[in-house]
């Protein structure tokens, strides 16, 4: 192939190629090219990835299946693919692979060992929804999948509740309702978020709401929510710094308008310092003023 920087012709090479994430129209030709050409296809679940092949007319592709519950055990079998010059080829189920998928330590172990590894770029779920979100792209945080757990999920989104870039999460249709009210809840119900199922395929729908309408509009829909969805939520409005206190001049103001007492509780109460503190530079002051008179 004439895509394989940092290896010779006959050296081996994974490829991590990015596959459809609905529309098979979606693959580039580059990713039909490489598939088509690799000794062998890794794929999360192979009897998805024969559909996709079978598409492209790939005719008897050797396939290895590598998985969340086998990526441990097939690790070796697959560098050693690559050590022994062959062409391979990794793909998810949909979109652009470790991308919440299988995979990582793959790529990682090929790194170590200095092995070529080549991206064949292409669909993402995530750029996908961000691109149709109409929330800011410019900065954004990618969180994947929330715990499953109600308590897990719910202490994550405190942690990200004052996170001011764009948020993307991936969901389930069994727990995306509580999501979205626990987001409502600890977000607050006016932060924005984009509601995006099913891109690409036949019933694909995006809908931007508020978390509080989104989440009571769900709630009370009757049908079953199905496909894959991408929650885009706007970030947290970024706090603008204030000017930093002169405590020496607030000490001045306020021992030349109030009592002692009053003014260290108010110089206390605006700084977060310690009221005793502030009493006893107000004392010294006012004795050093009385002396100076």
């Amino acid at each position: 192939m004439s895509h394989t920087p940092n290896a010779s012709r006959h050296s081996g090479v994974l490829y991590v190629v990015a596959t459809p994430i609905g529309h098979l129209g979606d693959v580039s030709a580059r990713a039909a090219e490489v598939l088509h050409e690799v000794d062998v296809i890794v794929a999360e679940d192979t009897r998805h990835t024969r559909k996709l092949l079978n598409h492209l007319g790939v005719a008897s592709p050797k396939l290895v299946s590598l998985h969340e519950h086998n990526e441990v055990r097939q690790l070796s079998r697959v560098i050693q693919m690559v050590t022994s010059g062959q062409q391979v080829a990794l793909v998810s189920d949909a979109g652009t692979p470790l991308i919440s998928d299988p995979g990582y330590r793959l790529v990682d172990r090929a790194k170590t060992l200095a092995l070529p590894v080549v991206a064949v770029p292409g669909p993402s779920a995530v750029t996908a929804a961000l691109s149709v979100s109409g929330l800011p792209t410019d900065r954004f945080v990618f969180e994947g999948f929330l715990p499953a757990r109600a308590e897990a999920r719910c202490s994550r989104l405190r942690l990200l509740s004052s996170e001011s870039r764009t948020l993307v999460f991936f969901e389930s249709p069994k727990r995306v309702v509580d999501t979205l009210a626990d987001i409502a809840r600890i977000f607050g119900e006016d932060r924005l978020v984009s509601f995006c199922r099913e891109l690409t395929k036949r019933f694909e729908s995006v809908e931007r709401s508020t978390a509080g309408a989104l989440a009571a509009k769900f709630h009370a829909q009757h049908e079953k929510i199905k496909g894959e969805i991408v929650l885009i939520v706007k970030g947290a409005k970024e706090e603008v710094p204030g000017s930093p206190i002169d405590e020496g001049l607030l000490v001045e103001l306020l021992s030349d308008a109030l009592p002692p007492r009053k003014a260290s509780d108010i110089a206390a109460q605006l700084t977060g310092g310690r009221k005793n503190d502030f009493y006893k530079r107000i004392l010294q002051r006012t004795e050093k003023d009385s002396a100076d008179w």
